[in-house]
């Protein structure tokens, strides 16, 4: 971990910056534009907002980076007798890095520390949809190597978990993951939040490509 932040819980006086930090962060980076910023606007009045593994990164007295859950399930799959065992878990995201200050260990460090904060609490993995080349350094694997799909039964690449009581994905079961509904924004909503903001130019940039294949990957 780095040496030279500090990790603590996230207030609601952080939240704000967390909004700017967000939406400076992640702008023109997948699409045009972005709306990670709406959803951190969002989240934390929603129902599935764990505020115990809410957590900013601080240097030097700023908020550099931040990591926030919500509840998720997983439901095991029976095929034709329908779904069996249903198991709590826990997603996040988005996980933000200030600008000037990606790629030196801060994302690294929130997953490490909320990580160890889930196993401790009983919680059996932590599920996403992100790039692989950017999770798999924390433990992060292919869903479809756990036994997870997509809700839809499919396996997207971007699917990824990271098992934090491994014996519960080596007994051969099948599972669909459920995210909570607060990923499915209304677009209306959040167009009305960004007219409140000072308006940014959108554009294209080249992550925008990568973005798009990874969305539209599926493992057989």
């Amino acid at each position: 971990m780095n040496t030279d932040i500090i990790i603590r819980n996230a207030t609601r006086d952080d939240q704000a910056e967390l909004e700017a930090m967000t939406r400076e962060a992640f702008w023109n980076l997948y699409v045009p534009g972005c709306d990670e910023h709406y959803l951190v606007h969002i989240l934390r009045d929603h129902p599935d907002y764990v505020p115990e593994m809410d957590f900013v990164a601080v240097r030097d007295g700023r908020i550099v980076g931040s990591i926030i859950y919500s509840r998720s399930f997983l439901l095991e799959d029976k095929g034709d007798t329908g779904g069996g065992e249903r198991v709590h878990t826990l997603s996040f995201g988005p996980l933000c890095v200030r600008p000037g200050h990606q790629r030196q260990g801060i994302g690294s460090a929130l997953i490490a520390h909320t990580a160890a904060l889930a196993r401790q609490s009983g919680c059996p993995g932590i599920f996403i949809y992100g790039s692989p080349c950017n999770y798999c350094g924390s433990g992060f694997r292919n869903g479809r190597d756990l036994g997870v799909s997509a809700a839809d039964g499919r396996y997207p690449l971007g699917l990824l978990g990271l098992a934090l009581d491994a014996s519960m994905f080596q007994q051969g079961k099948r599972y669909r993951l459920f995210q909570s509904p607060v990923f499915e924004l209304d677009p209306a909503a959040a167009d009305a939040y960004n007219r409140r903001l000072p308006e940014w130019k959108k554009e294209y940039r080249t992550s925008q490509e990568l973005f798009s294949m990874l969305i539209r990957a599926y493992l057989d």
